[in-house]
């Protein structure tokens, strides 16, 4: 039987799943810095390129600029550049959350610009709460970025295509995120756990958030026990494994696509600048993992909000395709 080329990437897809699975769970730490510091980059510069040629799917031409300028505003506060913008980031990034979603349901620019401002308003009232702060700070931004969107986007694939290797994706994808928390083992570091701990200091928070989330732990601040509890725990290993493979199948998922929605059909130039980049920024990595993660802030946290209108678009796809199996299974009944 002869594939077509929906079903060979979603055989490929599942076959990448299974690869991240067990990577992830044979060395996690690894695993992690690897994907975000050498797929992680190429990810960014190839994504957004293709985001560009597709109108980042709003409704208006020049709506990306306004999520570039979110972008650059928690930049800067990242750096440290400006102590205003560093304070207000968690409402930048809550701003263009919810400004992506108006640059997709909605046309008329003023009608666009009044929802923007309401929305700026609205970050008076909501600031001070403790589910606001991790949910757009910590999360939003990490796992409900590569994990949660990363499922609805498999999701809507395979209720597109209707094919049966991607509804078998979807039961593989849950299996694979689930089975580090049913089959817990140790972990041999095949680093050193002074440049593990170095190098992952800028996702730290996460990890402590996720074991809170989970019900591993109860941590209240940022210490020893976090780090403890992080690096060297039974309950953290679990942790660890689930998101060095949400982020690696992330990357890898998008590079799997490369024949059907074609990123790469770019001029040379283009593709050249890419390379050029993707390589420094590897080198970077492999200098000092946290000035890597400074020179990269930027793009990828662009790469982040650039998508939010996609993943709409996606939520949007997933309703109408189910609409319309239920609707045809309703006409059918009826006949």
């Amino acid at each position: 039987m002869v594939l077509s080329l929906t079903q060979r990437v979603d055989a490929a897809n599942i076959g990448l799943m299974v690869f991240s699975c067990i990577a992830a769970f044979i060395l996690p730490f690894e695993v992690f810095l690897f994907s975000y510091g050498v797929l992680g980059p190429l990810h960014y510069l190839t994504e957004i390129g293709w985001l560009h040629k597709k109108g980042y799917f709003t409704t208006g031409k020049y709506d990306f600029v306004f999520l570039a300028l979110v972008a650059l505003g928690i930049t800067l506060g990242f750096l440290g550049l400006s102590d205003y913008l560093n304070e207000v980031s968690t409402g930048l990034i809550y701003l263009g959350f919810l400004t992506a979603l108006a640059m997709v349901i909605i046309k008329d620019n003023s009608l666009k610009a009044v929802c923007i401002v309401l929305l700026i308003f609205s970050t008076l009232f909501i600031g001070d709460t403790p589910f606001y702060k991790i949910f757009f700070a910590v999360y939003l931004p990490t796992v409900i970025h590569v994990f949660i969107f990363t499922a609805l986007f498999i999701i809507y694939g395979a209720l597109k295509s209707k094919s049966i290797l991607g509804f078998i994706s979807i039961l593989v994808f849950a299996i694979c995120a689930c089975s580090f928390f049913y089959f817990p083992a140790g972990y041999q570091p095949l680093a050193s756990i002074e440049y593990i701990q170095k190098s992952y200091q800028g996702f730290a928070m996460l990890n402590q958030m996720l074991l809170n989330l989970f019900g591993f732990t109860e941590l209240q601040g940022f210490n020893q026990a976090s780090v403890n509890a992080i690096f060297n725990s039974q309950s953290g290993y679990m942790v660890m494994r689930f998101v060095a493979f949400a982020y690696t199948y992330h990357y890898l998922n998008w590079f799997s696509k490369t024949s059907v929605i074609q990123w790469h059909k770019v001029p040379k130039t283009t593709l050249a600048i890419v390379v050029v980049l993707w390589i420094a920024s590897i080198l970077l990595y492999a200098y000092d993992y946290m000035i890597g993660l400074k020179w990269l802030f930027l793009l990828s946290f662009l790469h982040v909000l650039l998508e939010f209108p996609l993943n709409y678009r996606s939520v949007i796809g997933i309703g109408q395709e189910m609409k319309g199996l239920i609707v045809g299974r309703k006409t059918v009944v009826t006949k």
